[in-house]
């Protein structure tokens, strides 16, 4: 099989994991800023939207690694290396302040509780940079598809 097909299967796999969690979280989210009922719903979905995250990111790099194994490290495959290098900060960030947190506070039966402000903003900050990341990621490989 040719590599640039492997590559690009699992460079788009990634994407469907990857953004369609991030797509079913982000609706949760933002459902939960002002509903207890959803913010109990977001805590409990994250713990399976956090791996599927994980998952289409790490298949999205592979990918990205494999189809873009000739290219030189200019253009789309330099503008995918810096949104994936965010998008992995990012995902530390939420996978490492805010799981934790979310987990900590369903422990202690806080869950239906509203997130605090200051927490509901850094978290609306990061989903903004991860839908950006995802989508503008989608695009450049649909640019980089059909410029071949």
């Amino acid at each position: 099989m040719d590599m640039d097909f492997i590559g690009l299967f699992i460079f788009i796999a990634g994407f469907v994991i990857g953004l369609g969690a991030v797509t079913v979280i982000d609706i949760h989210g933002f459902l939960g800023r002002k509903s207890t009922y959803w913010t109990e719903a977001t805590i409990r979905t994250h713990k399976v939207t956090k791996p599927l995250i994980w998952t289409g990111t790490i298949l999205a790099i592979i990918g990205g690694l494999i189809l873009y194994r000739n290219e030189s490290f200019s253009g789309i495959p330099l503008y995918h290396a810096i949104i994936a290098s965010v998008m992995l900060l990012n995902g530390l960030f939420l996978s490492f302040y805010v799981s934790p947190f979310l987990l900590a506070r369903e422990r202690e039966g806080r869950q239906a509780e509203l997130l605090p402000a200051s927490l509901q903003k850094k978290i609306a900050i990061s989903l903004i940079f991860s839908d950006i990341g995802w989508w503008s990621g989608l695009a450049l490989l649909v640019i980089y598809i059909i410029s071949r």
